[in-house]
C-alpha cells in the first residue's frame, strides 16, 4: 500500500479529473503543472479543483496551494479567502502557511467565520460530480453514492448498499435534474445517523468492488448491478478503499499503528460503532448453547454458572471469528477509521486501525475485543440468563387478570 506522500501532483490531478469530469478538459492539458493549470481554469473551477485536492489528496493539494500563493493575483486572492476548517490536518497546515506568507507580504487575509459543520456541507455538492460513503450501521451495512453528469442531461445517482460479509445488497440508479440530485445528496450529508461524507471516486469504486468480490453464492447481487458493474466497481489499478486511505494518511503522521484496543472496545460497548453480528443461524446456535449452560442442573452456584458461561463465550469467539469473518471485521474497523479520520477524531480512528490489525492477526490478539462485540450482540439473552429461575418461571406464567 502506498502512502499519501507517494502521490504527486500530476497523479492527484488525474484523480481530480476523474472525480470532476466537468473540469477534466482543463485539468488534463496542464500535465500536472500548477501554473499551467491556473491559466486553463476559470475562477470557480480553480476553487473547485483546489478544494477537491485539499479534501481528498491533501499532500498534492498543499503543493498546489504553495505554488498558487506565490503566483499572486487571482490565485492568491482565492487562497486568501479559503478557510481550511473543513479539510484534513495537512491541508489546514498548508493553508495556514500560505496565509502567513501572504500576510508577511502585506496582503489582506479575512478572518475565518466559524460556523457549524453543517454550514460547510453545501461545498460537497457545488459540483455535480461527487462520491460519498456513510458510516456502518450496527449490522455492518453502509451506503455508497456516486453522482455524475447524465449524458442525456441532468445528473445520474448511484446509491449502493454494501456489506463486507453479504456483498452488494441493493443498487438504485436515479436520473434527475441537477437541483434534485444535489438536494438528495445534501440530505444524505445532513442525516443525524450515518451521514454521508465525501471520499475519492476511485476509493468508492474500490470499496464497491471489494464488497462485490465477497458476494455469497446463495445471495446474488441485484440484477441492476450486473448492468453497471464495470461503471461503478472497476477502480483504477492499485486504488485504495477509504479505510486504506485513512491508514496511509495516519501512518504518514507517524502514529497510524499506535491506537488503543481498549478504546476500540469502548466504542463498541458504547454502540458508537458495531457490533456487526455474525449470521443469524450462528447467533441462534450460540444462544441455545448458552441457554443450556444457564439451565444445566450441574450448576451448583452463581459463580460456577458464570464461569461456565465465560468459557462458552470464549469458545463462541473462536467459532464466530474464523479467518473469513475476522477479515470482514478487520475491514469494517478500517473503514470506520476513515469516518473518524474525516471527522478529525484521530484517537478513535487510530483505535479502529489497531482493531483492524488485531483481527488480521492471531485470535489471541482480538479475543477480548471479539468477546466485547459478542456481548453487545447477546446482551438481551445474557440479561435473561442472569434472572433467577423462579423469576423467569413467574414471568412465563399466563396472565390471570379478570375481564
Amino acid at each position: 500500500m502506498s502512502s499519501a506522500k507517494d502521490i504527486g501532483l500530476p497523479e492527484a490531478l488525474e484523480r481530480a479529473a476523474a472525480a470532476l469530469p466537468g473540469d477534466a478538459d482543463e485539468i488534463r492539458p496542464a500535465n500536472g503543472d500548477p501554473f499551467a493549470l491556473l491559466s486553463l481554469l476559470g475562477t470557480e473551477a480553480s476553487q473547485r479543483v483546489m478544494e477537491w485536492l485539499l479534501a481528498n489528496e491533501p499532500v498534492a493539494g498543499s503543493e498546489l496551494v504553495e505554488a498558487w500563493a506565490d503566483a499572486g493575483g487571482d490565485a492568491a486572492a482565492l487562497i486568501a479567502r479559503t478557510d481550511g476548517s473543513g479539510f484534513p490536518k495537512e491541508a489546514r497546515k498548508a493553508l495556514r502557511r500560505a496565509h502567513h506568507r501572504m500576510r508577511s507580504r502585506g496582503e489582506s487575509i479575512p478572518e475565518p467565520v466559524h460556523q457549524p459543520i453543517v454550514a460547510s456541507l453545501p461545498k460537497v455538492v457545488d459540483a455535480i460530480a461527487v462520491s460519498l460513503v456513510s458510516g456502518l450501521d450496527p449490522r455492518g451495512t453502509r451506503m455508497a453514492y456516486i453522482v455524475e453528469n447524465d449524458p442525456s442531461g441532468g445528473a445520474r445517482l448511484f446509491a449502493v448498499a454494501l456489506d463486507e460479509a453479504r456483498g452488494v445488497r441493493e443498487l438504485e440508479v436515479f436520473s434527475a435534474g441537477r437541483s434534485k440530485i444535489k438536494a438528495f445528496i445534501r440530505e444524505c450529508t445532513r442525516r443525524e445517523e450515518y451521514p454521508a461524507i465525501e471520499a475519492p471516486l476511485e476509493a468508492v469504486k474500490a470499496l464497491i468492488a471489494r464488497s462485490a468480490a465477497a458476494q455469497p453464492k446463495n445471495s446474488p447481487a441485484p440484477r441492476s448491478f450486473a448492468e453497471w458493474r464495470l461503471h461503478i466497481a472497476e477502480p483504477a489499478e492499485g486504488a485504495s478503499t477509504p479505510g486504506e486511505l485513512a491508514r496511509a494518511a495516519l501512518a504518514a503522521d507517524g502514529a497510524g499503528e499506535t491506537g488503543d484496543l481498549g478504546r476500540a472496545a469502548a466504542l463498541v460497548r458504547e454502540q458508537t460503532i458495531g457490533p456487526w453480528p455474525p449470521p443469524n443461524e450462528t447467533l441462534t446456535e450460540i444462544v441455545q448453547r448458552l441457554g443450556e449452560v444457564a439451565e444445566g442442573v450441574i450448576v451448583a452456584s452463581a459463580a460456577a454458572k458464570q464461569e461456565q458461561l465465560d468459557r462458552e463465550l470464549d469458545g463462541a469467539v473462536e467459532r464466530v471469528f474464523d479467518a473469513g469473518f475476522a477479515g470482514c471485521t478487520a475491514n469494517r474497523f478500517e473503514e470506520s477509521a476513515y469516518i473518524f479520520w474525516r471527522a478529525d477524531a484521530l484517537d478513535d480512528a487510530r483505535a479502529c486501525l489497531a482493531a483492524a490489525n488485531a483481527f488480521r492477526g492471531s485470535q489471541s490478539e482480538f479475543r477480548e475485543l471479539g468477546r466485547a462485540m459478542l456481548e453487545v450482540v447477546l446482551a438481551p439473552a445474557l440479561k435473561a440468563m442472569d434472572q433467577p429461575r423462579e423469576q423467569k418461571e413467574r414471568s412465563d406464567e399466563p396472565s390471570t387478570v379478570s375481564p
